[in-house]
This record gives C-alpha cells, sequence and structure tokens, in this order.
C-alpha cells in the first residue's frame, strides 16, 4: 500500500507540471490583458503597473518565476483585486465552495445509493424505468437550466426559500445550491450503484442466498460492499469537482466560492487567479483520485499492491 502511494504521488508531480505549463501558455495566448480598461490607462501608467507585475519580461521569463514562485507555494497576486493575493482570495473562496461541494456530495452519495439499490432490486418494474427516466433528465438538463427553475419554483413561486446570497452559509440559503449541484452526481451514482448491484446479484452465491428467502434489503445491504467499486472509483473526480465550486451554480445563486472568482478572473484577463484556480482543481483531481484507489484496495484485496 505504501509503494502505491508513493508511485502515484511521484506520477502526480509530472502531471500537474503539463497542467500548469499548458494553462500559463493558453491563458496568455487569450486576447486583452489585465489591465486593458474601457477607458485606457496612459502608456506611462500601463508601462508602469507591467513592469511591477513582471509583465514588461520575456514570456519564458515569466513562466519561470512563476514555477519558482508555485515551488514556494505562492499564486501570485491578483490582478483584478487590488491589494489580495490568490491565496488570500482562496482563503475566502474555499469554504463556501468546500461546504457546498461537500453538502452535494454527501446528498448525492445517499440518494444516489439508495435509488440505485431500490432500481436493481426491481429491475424491469416502474420503478426501475422510473430512476432511470429521472435519471436521464437529471443528465441532459444542464445546471444553468435548473437553477433558475428551483429558483422560480421555490423562491418566486412558493416563496420558501431564498433566490441566492450566502448570508453565513445559513441552511436556507443553501438548499437550492446544493440541489441543483447534487442533481447530475445523483444520476451518475444512481446508475452506477443499479449496474453494480445487477451483476452482483447474478453470482451463483447471491442467487443462493436469495432462493434461501433472505429478504431484499438484507441482500442489498451486503451486497454493497461487492458493488462499490465503481461508485468509489467515480468519487475521486466528482468530488475534486464540487469541492473546488461549480461555476454555474455559484454564479446563479451569487455565492462567493472559487468558482464564481474563476468567472471574474477569465473575465477580467487575471492570469494569475485564473492559473491559481486550474493548480486548485488539478490538486483536488490528483488527490481525490489517489484517496478514491485506496478505498478501492480496501474494499477489494485483489486491488491492493502486493508489495
Amino acid at each position: 500500500m505504501t509503494a502505491t502511494i508513493l508511485r502515484r504521488l511521484a506520477q502526480s508531480v509530472p502531471t500537474l507540471f503539463i497542467v500548469v505549463t499548458l494553462s500559463f501558455f493558453l491563458v496568455r495566448l487569450a486576447p486583452g490583458g489585465p489591465f486593458d480598461l474601457e477607458r485606457p490607462l496612459p502608456a506611462a501608467a500601463m508601462e508602469n503597473l507591467r513592469r511591477v507585475y513582471g509583465l514588461d519580461q520575456p514570456l519564458l521569463v515569466q513562466y519561470g518565476r512563476y514555477l519558482a514562485a508555485l515551488a514556494r507555494g505562492d499564486l501570485g497576486p491578483s490582478f483584478s483585486v487590488r491589494d489580495l493575493s490568490v491565496a488570500e482570495l482562496f482563503a475566502r473562496g474555499l469554504p463556501v465552495s468546500m461546504t457546498l461541494g461537500g453538502l452535494a456530495l454527501l446528498l448525492a452519495l445517499g440518494l444516489g445509493t439508495a435509488l440505485g439499490a431500490l432500481s436493481a432490486l426491481r429491475r424491469g418494474s416502474w420503478l426501475d424505468h422510473a430512476v432511470t427516466t429521472l435519471g436521464t433528465f437529471a443528465l441532459t438538463v444542464p445546471g444553468f437550466v435548473v437553477a433558475p427553475l428551483l429558483q422560480i419554483a421555490f423562491g418566486l413561486t412558493l416563496r420558501w426559500l431564498p433566490v441566492g446570497g450566502w448570508d453565513g452559509g445559513s441552511p436556507r440559503h443553501l438548499v437550492l445550491p446544493v440541489v441543483t449541484l447534487a442533481l447530475p452526481q445523483v444520476a451518475v451514482i444512481a446508475r452506477l450503484a443499479r449496474a453494480g448491484l445487477a451483476e452482483v446479484f447474478e453470482r451463483p452465491h447471491w442467487r443462493t442466498l436469495r432462493g434461501l428467502g433472505l429478504p431484499p434489503r438484507i441482500l442489498a445491504l451486503h451486497a454493497l460492499r461487492g458493488a462499490a467499486l465503481p461508485v468509489v472509483s467515480y468519487l475521486g473526480p466528482a468530488a475534486a469537482g464540487l469541492l473546488t465550486g461549480s461555476v454555474v451554480v455559484e454564479t446563479v445563486f451569487g455565492l462567493p466560492g472559487v468558482g464564481r472568482y474563476f468567472v471574474d478572473g477569465a473575465i477580467n484577463r487575471d492570469y494569475t487567479l485564473v492559473l491559481g484556480t486550474v493548480v486548485l482543481i488539478a490538486v483536488f483531481v490528483l488527490v481525490l483520485n489517489l484517496v478514491a484507489d485506496l478505498a478501492c484496495a480496501l474494499i477489494d484485496p485483489r486491488l491492493r499492491d502486493p508489495g
């Protein structure tokens, strides 16, 4: 197990390096710059700003300096939010995104697993078809459509919940964005759980146990361990996306999370803010994928490193 962790960590370093390198040069290819305003600054002021932020240096020099700073854990200053660094902005936005994503992940895991188990136990029934249909709907309808529909239904029409805002993370302000963010993941997890349980139920020993008259609920409970591998494998990238926030959900509901900072950074050509977001998401993906692989190895001993 230790050898697996060390090997995966060693593989993560070049992967992160490639992501940072590609992102750095792709961001710079976009037209415009961080100090291009509707009313252009005087040439002297523009030149002074470029010199202060090191943008007057050759691109390769800027790239080398960014890598050196990144190696020290310095994500650099924000070009669009004065007097704040990218790390300070993340310190504000990441708790919001992680709260939102963590709750969405728990909701998706619990509801998706339950629906998948019910569907597997009632294969071919109306319940199975209903779960499949609802899952297809949740996957095909994008978040920027679901969010306004929920806002209109529960915020403007019924007036049960606020249509946006954060208010310190109050439960009433979290319901709609969490549900919007969780719905596609519920559908995916339900499908994976159904497929895994259906495969387990086809094994000879499970058919024997069912023939002995064990209740379906008991069978499903014991079969979940054997069917958990595809779900756990999927949770790595899913958790990374959820915990670092959703651009659409945070923008529509006006939440001050990392996703909203990414949008603002892209609009304002804030190079360091965009790159910092990419680095943050890449680190989350690599770490959570490693955690998912280790969890799979604990579930299924056949996946463990023999060394």
